[in-house]
């Protein structure tokens, strides 16, 4: 067995699915609610039953030194700010080499498709994918639609040619938006044969919203979630955390997934 098959093992530790909580906005948004004491988020995720926490290389440093245990620490090489003239424009900010030192599972990069600088994302991706592969780790690709059109994040030959993208490039999981419906989505996971894992989007209403949208994609063959401002802003993160673990622990995997 590779050092890549056993951090997968231990990614997908708890069932068949996977529960990650990115943590890693504040480079994009600033230290917005739910991450002016990450420490503490993190430790009530983790209460609530997540799997792995996902950050970029300097709140590893912080996470590792306060002794937090439990979860399996993904690093973030991608970042932008939402004060640039191209917040969609995403650079590499670290390395797969960097991110084994901090004691990482898995490794994350963020593309964009459809973007002008998108042929430089797909670039990097590939390069950290080798990278990845020399050093025996997992990569996660957060793979999005940003054409200039609303509609485009959420079109079903568009997210499903997306996380057929990261699979091609060398990722070893693929993070993509939920298309709304399980019909829809079935079709993205069938494209590919790594494992998918939707983003939890942007803030909304309730947490039946985000329930719902996660029973639609377990049923579809999603294999997990990563879910951010839609759980470390919610009121009451650790129940939350667990009705989505329950989610993911209670349905029976799709058969081509098993």
């Amino acid at each position: 067995m590779t050092g890549k098959q056993l951090r997968m093992q231990r990614l997908f530790r708890h069932s068949h699915r996977l529960l990650i909580v990115p943590l890693d906005h504040g480079v994009s948004l600033g230290p917005v609610l739910g991450l002016e004491d990450i420490c503490d988020t993190v430790k009530q995720v983790v209460a609530g039953g997540a799997d792995a926490i996902l950050v970029h290389k300097g709140q590893a440093r912080h996470l590792i030194a306060t002794g937090v245990v439990n979860y399996e620490l993904i690093v973030h090489l991608s970042a932008s700010t939402d004060l640039a003239p191209d917040p969609n424009r995403k650079e590499l900010v670290s390395t797969a080499e960097y991110a084994v030192k901090l004691g990482a599972t898995a490794i994350s990069v963020h593309v964009n498709l459809g973007s002008p600088k998108e042929a430089s994302m797909l670039k990097d991706l590939g390069q950290v994918a080798e990278a990845c592969d020399a050093w025996g780790m997992p990569l996660l690709a957060m793979m999005y639609v940003r054409d200039g059109s609303k509609e485009g994040e959420y079109n079903p030959l568009k997210i499903a040619h997306a996380a057929r993208v990261a699979e091609e490039l060398g990722a070893d999981m693929v993070k993509v938006n939920y298309t709304g419906d399980p019909e829809s989505f079935s079709g993205v996971v069938a494209g590919v044969r790594i494992p998918v894992v939707i983003a939890g989007g942007p803030k909304l209403n309730t947490a039946d919203d985000i329930l719902c949208s996660i029973k639609g994609a377990v049923k579809a063959g999603a294999r997990g979630v990563a879910i951010g401002r839609n759980l470390f802003q919610n009121e009451h993160p650790v129940c939350l955390t667990r009705q989505i673990r329950h989610i993911l622990d209670s349905y029976e995997p799709k058969s081509h997934l098993a």
